[in-house]
């Protein structure tokens, strides 16, 4: 992928919180890596710590400000918004880097702070 216009359907997959859309953009042995937590690995894998994530929250909307693709790497910048259970909302800054292999990512890091979004 040369370019950044699979970002845009990508984002609307996990902004519906439909995980298995999300998933189809992941090579089949991708490493999948949210803020400091621990990696996953592969599509399935990966899917379903997605899943697990969006049933603890009511949504998420992201906003992109900045987009980059560089040879076979990728990386965005913004701003997401997460809705909890209660209806209350957090928003927080975010980085992406993706590694992309053929037209699917094969390392995808998420660069965040979530520290907040479960505090009573």
């Amino acid at each position: 992928m040369s370019d950044t216009a699979w970002l845009e359907p990508m984002f609307k997959a996990i902004d519906k919180m439909d995980a298995a859309a999300f998933a189809a953009f992941l090579a089949e042995d991708v490493r999948f890596t949210f803020g400091s937590g621990e990696p996953v690995v592969g599509r399935q894998e990966s899917e379903a710590a997605v899943a697990g994530f969006f049933s603890s929250i009511a949504g998420l909307q992201h906003e992109i400000t900045d987009r980059w693709c560089i040879d076979n790497d990728a990386m965005v910048r913004g701003r997401v918004t997460y809705t909890r259970h209660d209806g209350s909302k957090l928003a927080v800054p975010f980085a992406n880097v993706f590694k992309i292999k053929g037209d699917l990512i094969d390392d995808y890091q998420i660069y965040i702070d979530i520290s907040t979004l479960y505090a009573s």
